[in-house]
């Protein structure tokens, strides 16, 4: 019945050619499944790796439309693209997933959570507002989120008071009110057209502060098994409310009092699930891409435990890219460097990720740490 996938004619195209496109090539080549990307970047990551590679705007209904018009399948590996080309194509009989009509509420942060309180879904107490001059009339601290085009930490402020308010973005804003956390957790959930579904096991998140991305990911997360449980299962909520063809990354506040919030989603393949290329026993690419073909899910299963280092542009240097100290860390046994293919560096710039496993995982955090003291992205080039 799924043969059509695995002919030579199948085309599987992907809007977006960054690192996410990069490693969902990477394993679709392992299936002969021939895949077409589209970016607005004539040097995407994906440019050398793609079966096809073109170049667009994703945010242009036409492009998009284009594009995807002789494709078997279209799939998305950025969220900023546009919706009305995504329908014009399911109008046309071309299957996209995730499906436009959840990727228009992903896109705004406000639908979003209008969407977690009609379906009861746990999230932080919110306001919807459209102007700064409204800000200061909020009950400070709070939240501050751009509604539409905030990513890799930006649109997003803490406004503690006042004299905060001067770090304010343009609106309309998302006003959350402020969560005791915990800690940040995420859950990888796929499910296929068919309803099958599977989650990846829960991963906790330690962010930089100065950039507010990412940092350490650790797997598994160290929480109990009910914490775990009741992560996966608000995860599958939300999957099935939303009709979910696809992987979605459900990235989770876990507060003092043990509650479990629902804090943003993702319809892609995730930073939070880099790890799993290594450390489970198929991918979170490899989910994707059966869930999009309406395969079974796979085994999600940890081999072993691991952290995975984001590898981010060091301050100060921007530039020609040069790895400093890759040939030091390349020389520790599981230690898996995951370079995306991008030329020039700047500050807090996602150069690539590392995947660290051992036997448990405070000996993986130990030597993950080793490794990020050891490794940095520069340039001969300074700011």
């Amino acid at each position: 019945m799924h043969d059509r996938f695995f002919a030579p004619n199948f085309k599987l195209g992907v809007l977006g050619g960054g690192q996410l496109g990069r490693m969902l090539i990477q394993e679709a080549i392992n299936l002969n499944i021939s895949v077409h990307v589209l970016d607005p970047d004539p040097n995407a990551p994906c440019k050398d790796l793609a079966s096809d590679f073109s170049v667009g705007k994703l945010m242009s209904e036409e492009d998009v439309y284009q594009f995807g018009r002789d494709k078997d399948v279209v799939t998305i590996e950025i969220e900023h693209v546009s919706v009305e080309g995504l329908k014009r194509l399911e109008s046309n009989g071309i299957p996209v997933y995730p499906r436009p009509a959840m990727l228009e509420m992903v896109q705004d942060k406000g639908k979003q959570k209008e969407f977690y309180k009609d379906h009861n879904i746990e999230t932080a107490p919110f306001q919807l507002v459209d102007s700064k001059n409204e800000l200061e009339h909020e009950g400070f601290p709070y939240v501050l989120k751009a509604r539409k085009g905030g990513y890799d930490g930006r649109g997003v402020a803490i406004i503690r008071n006042p004299k905060d308010l001067k770090e304010a973005f343009e609106g309309p804003y998302v006003v959350e009110q402020m969560a005791d956390i915990d800690k940040e957790i995420s859950v990888i959930v796929t499910r296929n057209k068919s309803g099958e579904t599977s989650t990846f096991p829960v991963v906790e998140l330690d962010f930089n502060p100065d950039a507010n991305l990412v940092e350490f990911l650790y797997s598994p997360a160290r929480i109990t098994e009910d914490q775990s449980e009741r992560a996966k299962k608000l995860a599958l909520l939300v999957a099935e409310k939303s009709d979910l063809v696809g992987i979605l990354a459900v990235e989770l506040f876990m507060l003092k009092d043990g509650s479990i919030w629902v804090n943003e989603i993702a319809p892609r393949t995730h930073n939070s699930g880099h790890q799993s290329i290594e450390g489970n026993a198929s991918s979170q690419f490899a989910g994707h891409l059966r869930s999009i073909l309406n395969l079974a899910p796979g085994d999600t299963s940890i081999v072993r435990p691991s952290v995975m280092i984001n590898l981010l542009g060091e301050p100060g240097f921007e530039g020609p890219a040069h790895f400093e100290g890759l040939d030091t860390i390349l020389a520790l046994p599981g230690v898996y460097p995951h370079l995306y293919g991008k030329k020039y560096t700047r500050p807090f710039r996602k150069m690539g990720h590392i995947t660290v496993t051992d036997t448990t995982l405070e000996r993986a955090i130990d030597k993950a740490h080793h490794v990020k003291s050891k490794i940095g992205v520069i340039s001969k080039k300074k700011q």
